[in-house]
């Protein structure tokens, strides 16, 4: 399985009183565009793409809907409770581990901290942030016989401006 990771774009600075819940918390104008521009670039490199898989948050479910329009997809974006911030990133590869999801070629978007420890669980065996995903940052992993913790091989690693300049 091919697998992308897509974080979501700068949002709007942490306020209680605007989002009493977190998850509601938009992407900030610039980072709007910004994650469009990302998304652009990203879909040159991404052809490959079967379904786009989010966060059920405000910020990630929009840099969905940014990377599903770059990506002329027509299955539709799939939100999962495993991508909410601060969930564990065993999670998500138990998940796209199922037999179910074999054919897919996602791309996953998500938050930090997770994002990072999916790259070392899936590169390493271990849940260890040594690979940061940038805000509209992706990655690229390859599991050539399953998917299971110490699988992947880490393909590319490239940052919102590195993806905007493919645009």
């Amino acid at each position: 399985m091919r697998l992308y990771l897509f974080r979501h774009g700068p949002s709007e600075n942490r306020d209680p009183d605007r989002w009493p819940d977190d998850t509601d918390r938009p992407l900030s104008r610039v980072g709007r565009t910004q994650s469009r521009a990302a998304a652009t670039g990203f879909a040159t490199l991404a052809h490959d793409v079967t379904a786009v898989v989010s966060s059920p948050a405000v910020r990630g479910r929009t840099t969905a809907d940014a990377v599903h329009a770059a990506l002329g997809l027509r299955r539709t974006i799939v939100l999962w409770d495993e991508l909410a911030p601060g969930e564990p990133a065993g999670a998500v590869l138990e998940k796209l581990g199922r037999p179910n999801f074999a054919r897919w070629t996602p791309v996953v978007v998500g938050h930090e901290p997770t994002l990072s420890e999916f790259i070392g669980l899936a590169v390493t065996g271990e849940p260890t942030g040594w690979a940061h995903v940038a805000k509209a940052g992706a990655a690229a992993l390859e599991f050539p016989a399953r998917v299971a913790p110490g699988a992947a091989r880490l393909e590319w690693l490239l940052t919102r401006a590195q993806l905007s300049s493919l645009a």
